[in-house]
C-alpha cells in the first residue's frame, strides 16, 4: 500500500514515515503544498495523510485536486486542536477520517487500516477473493488454506492486484504502486514481468488458479472470473 504524507513539520513527518514503513508501507513525503499537488497530479495513492496547515497553500486545496482527479485514494485529515471549521471543511468536501494533534502512530496505523479495508475490501479484516485468503494484519497469504510465501514486492503486487480486480493496470501503474518516488530511476520495467512470474508459479503451487493475464502492449489484469 502507497501512502503520502503531506505534513510541513519535518519531524511529524518522518516519524510518521518510518513508523508506517515498518508496518511495511511504501511512503512519500511533501512538506509543501506546492510538492502535494504535483505528487497528487502524477503518481496514484491508496491513502493521503495531509495537514491542513501547509506554509504555502492550504491542505484543503489537497482534498479538493484528488476528488477533481476522482482519486480512490483513503483522506485522513490530521490537523491542530483549533482547526475545528478546517477539518469540517475536510469532511464536507471529501475527506475519510482526521486527527487532532498531537496524536499517537499506532492509533494513526489503526486509522489507515481500517480506511483501506473500508475504501477496497468492504470493511472486512480479512480479504477473501475465492481460494485466496489474505490477513492483512499480519501479511499472511493463504492458497487452500495453504500458507504461500511472498517476497514484499510479491506481497504489495498481489494486494495491488485484488484492488483492481478485473480492471486493467499498466505497467506504469504497477511500477509507481511498488517503487514510488524511486521509479523515474529504473531504467525498464522487466522486473515487473519477473514478479509476475514468480506470484503466478507459487499460486499455481499451491493449487490456485492462475487469475493473471496479459493484455499485450498495455500491461496485466488480475481476472477473478477464469
Amino acid at each position: 500500500m502507497k501512502i503520502l504524507i503531506v505534513e510541513d513539520e519535518i519531524a511529524l513527518a518522518e516519524s510518521i514515515e518510518n513508523y508506517l514503513k515498518q508496518e511495511g508501507y511504501l511512503c512519500e513525503l511533501a512538506y509543501t503544498y506546492a510538492k502535494a499537488s504535483e505528487k497528487v497530479n502524477l503518481y496514484k495513492y491508496d491513502c493521503v495523510i495531509v495537514d491542513i496547515g501547509l506554509p504555502d497553500g492550504s491542505g484543503l486545496h489537497i482534498i479538493k485536486e484528488l476528488k477533481k482527479n476522482k482519486s480512490n485514494a483513503g483522506i485522513i485529515i490530521i490537523s491542530a486542536r483549533n482547526a475545528l471549521d478546517d477539518k469540517i471543511d475536510g469532511l464536507e468536501i471529501g475527506a475519510d477520517d482526521y486527527l487532532t494533534k498531537p496524536f499517537h502512530l499506532s492509533e494513526l496505523n489503526a486509522r489507515i487500516k481500517s480506511l483501506i479495508r473500508r475504501r477496497s475490501f468492504n470493511g472486512s479484516n480479512e480479504i477473501i477473493c475465492n481460494e485466496i485468503t489474505i490477513n492483512p494484519d499480519n501479511f499472511e497469504v493463504f492458497i487452500n488454506n495453504q500458507m504461500l510465501t511472498l517476497t514484499k514486492k510479491e506481497y504489495d503486487m498481489l494486494i495491488f492486484f485484488l484492488s483492481n480486480k478485473n480492471r486493467v493496470l499498466t505497467k506504469e501503474s504497477i511500477a509507481e504502486h511498488l517503487w514510488g518516488d524511486n521509479v523515474d530511476l529504473l531504467d525498464s520495467y522487466d522486473f515487473i514481468y519477473t514478479h509476475i512470474k514468480n506470484l503466478r508459479r507459487k499460486m499455481v503451487d499451491k493449487g490456485g488458479n492462475d487469475y493473471i493475464q496479459t493484455i499485450y502492449g498495455t500491461g496485466y489484469k488480475f481476472n477473478i472470473n477464469i
